[in-house]
């Protein structure tokens, strides 16, 4: 059993982990969360032994095998598979030795080999490969012929495959496709031995884990259950917190009201000294401080095209050396919320890039509405942020005439408040500027907004915030991603790039997972352009969205109504504490305090009103 007992670490005067204690069970699967920033990876950093912590802090069963992915990813001669072989280091070296020995010796090398499973590894090393996205041929070359994304994977299939006592995962989802990853889940569902896997992927700490390990202001706490269950103890948690805190408060308060009155009074004084006694033993229950959620703006087209914006008739598209996609005849309207499913490699980035009008076809037809405005995301640009300049900066260049103030309450809405505004992106962290390049992308409010990989670098509040800033979006989104839960939780169609064409995929993500884990003859199977229930839940999405508009539009009307009452009832404040009204005409002083009265009852109703509104959205 994994124990970490009073583990304190500072970076300078910043401390990350503060008395930190947690036990892990032997064969749990451990997802551990907190937000960007607080101590995970460094964690992981003390019980691997790269930091200098105190020794007592970190207690390891002797023996104990410790498995996690490689910093540097290979790049050698050597091919993918014997690369993931080489990762069990017992069994190359028994395999080494046998060659060489006879006797007695080799009959217990033998045995040892068979006890391992070592002459079923290749198989199984064959399997993880197939699994993360490799074919048979691909296992074969050497790692020098990948990219640096796709040699990571060979990295994750290396540590996957040595099967460690304690398997410890950095964001395993980051350099995956939705195929991978959902092989991941399944795979990290029946693992072994003991796994501690970092992640802000919902769906994979619902699915893959049965304990989640919270870290938060450098203290540690383990709960029993996946993602959903800890959600919901730590909001009860935080509720009696709180109560127990108004409480308490409470109770100081008068015990120190009863020491002001009467601690100079003789015949009081033994009492006030018994509260005051009382008053330093308790303990402070800490104060709830409240994260500030990042956001993620992403502003509405101001005209809405007539539909389809985007129709395709027997194109094929690619490049001049090789055609990529073919038979593609799909159409797009103005609030389509699609989702490409399919292998990295198929196609997507090329149909993105159709789609949005960055890539010519090869032959047929296109049509594009002429007054359409398509944003277009992707990780990889993030590289085009200027490093020395602000978020404020680059909105600047947006809107280079207009007041500063209202280029400053522009890039606030992105997320980049007073205290953010000026900071040079080579200093935000990834999540920052992955938020300010969305901003950045969408920020003329677009027809047609395409996101590619929009989660790597955002923690699980910032997704939930892209999840809700797609829904509240009324143009038409284009989405590739490896998170399940953001696909399910925006997409109304699912598109599968496969084969070298994209269709209609008549199913859910839970047919698709389904799918994807039956093996490689499932393509053949997978497309059907028939609609279906993909039909069905477009439809449901429409008529989700067109019955949530009117709700909306009220939501603002209220609110735009709440605070005209609340700078009115500022005004009169201001008039009765100035005090000059009573003095010189007490009837219009009495006047200007029911004004008062009649706009705080205003207010009040229209709290409640957007009180009811609210649920009726959050319901809908």
């Amino acid at each position: 059993m994994l124990r970490v007992n009073d583990l304190t670490y500072r970076i300078g005067d910043r401390l990350i982990l503060d008395g930190a204690s947690f036990s892990v069970p032997d064969r749990a699967r451990v997802g551990l969360v907190g937000r960007n920033g607080a101590g995970k990876t460094t964690l992981f950093k003390a019980i691997l032994g790269d930091l200098p912590v105190d020794a007592r802090a970190v207690s390891l069963p002797k023996g104990m095998r410790i498995g996690a992915v490689a910093q540097e990813a290979p790049a050698g001669p050597e091919t993918l598979h014997a690369v993931v072989l080489a990762a069990d280091t017992e069994r190359a070296r028994l395999m080494a030795e046998a060659e060489g020995a006879d006797g007695l010796r080799r009959a217990e090398i033998e045995t040892r080999l068979v006890d391992i499973g070592a002459h079923s590894a290749p198989a199984r090393a064959a399997a993880i490969l197939h699994g993360l996205g490799f074919d048979a041929a691909a296992q074969g070359r050497p790692c020098s012929d990948f990219s640096g994304g796709w040699r990571m994977r060979v990295a994750l299939a290396a540590v996957l495959f040595s099967e460690p006592d304690l398997l410890l995962l950095d964001e395993p989802t980051n350099y995956l496709d939705i195929e991978g990853t959902l092989w991941l889940y399944d795979y990290l569902e029946t693992y072994p031995r003991t796994a501690i896997i970092i992640s802000h992927d919902r769906d994979l700490l619902d699915t893959s884990v049965d304990h989640i390990l919270h870290l938060d202001r450098g203290k540690l706490t383990i709960y029993r259950g996946g993602y959903t269950s800890f959600a919901r103890q730590f909001a009860e948690k935080r509720a009696l917190q709180a109560k127990a805190k108004a409480k308490q408060d409470a109770e100081r308060a008068h015990l120190q009201s009863f020491v002001d009155r009467f601690k100079a009074k003789a015949t009081k004084a033994r009492q006030a000294q018994s509260r005051m006694k009382r008053l330093a033993k308790m303990e402070p229950i800490a104060g709830l401080t409240e994260d500030d959620v990042p956001v993620i703006h992403l502003p509405s087209p101001e005209k809405p095209l007539s539909p389809p914006i985007v129709a395709m008739e027997r194109v094929q598209a690619g490049y001049p050396d090789r055609i990529v996609l073919a038979g593609l005849n799909l159409s797009l309207a103005p609030d389509d919320r699609v989702a490409l499913l399919g292998a990295n490699g198929n196609g997507k980035s090329t149909f993105c890039k159709l789609i949005g009008g960055r890539l010519a076809p090869l032959s047929g037809e296109v049509k594009r509405s002429s007054k359409m405005e398509v944003a277009y995301f992707a990780q990889h640009q993030l590289d085009e942020l200027r490093p020395a300049e602000s978020a404020y900066a680059h909105v600047r260049t947006l809107m280079p005439d207009v007041p500063e103030a209202r280029a400053r309450a522009a890039t606030a809405r992105l997320g980049f408040g007073a205290a953010k505004a000026d900071t040079p992106v080579e200093k935000l962290s990834g999540g920052e500027k992955a938020r300010l390049l969305m901003g950045l992308a969408a920020f003329h409010g677009p027809h047609l907004l395409i996101l590619d990989e929009p989660t790597n670098h955002l923690d699980i509040e910032s997704r939930q915030a892209l999840v809700e800033a797609i829904n509240d979006y009324e143009g038409a989104v284009i989405l590739v991603s490896h998170d399940r839960f953001l696909v399910e939780a925006c997409a109304d169609r699912l598109w599968l790039v496969s084969d070298g064409t994209v269709k209609t995929f008549d199913g859910d993500m839970d047919d698709y997972r389904r799918l994807v884990l039956a093996g490689p003859e499932r393509e053949e199977k997978a497309a059907d352009s028939s609609g279906g229930r993909q039909a069905e839940a477009r439809r449901a999405g429409v008529e989700r969205r067109a019955a949530l508009a009117p709700l909306r539009r009220k939501l603002e009307g209220i609110e735009a109504r709440i605070a005209k009452l609340t700078a009115a009832i500022a005004k009169i404040d201001a008039a009765l504490e100035d005090g000059t009204a009573f003095r010189e005409n007490a009837a219009k002083a009495g006047e200007i305090a029911r004004m008062r009265a009649e706009a705080a009852s205003a207010l009040a109703a229209a709290e409640d009103e957007w009180l009811t509104v609210s649920t009726e959205i959050e319901a809908a």
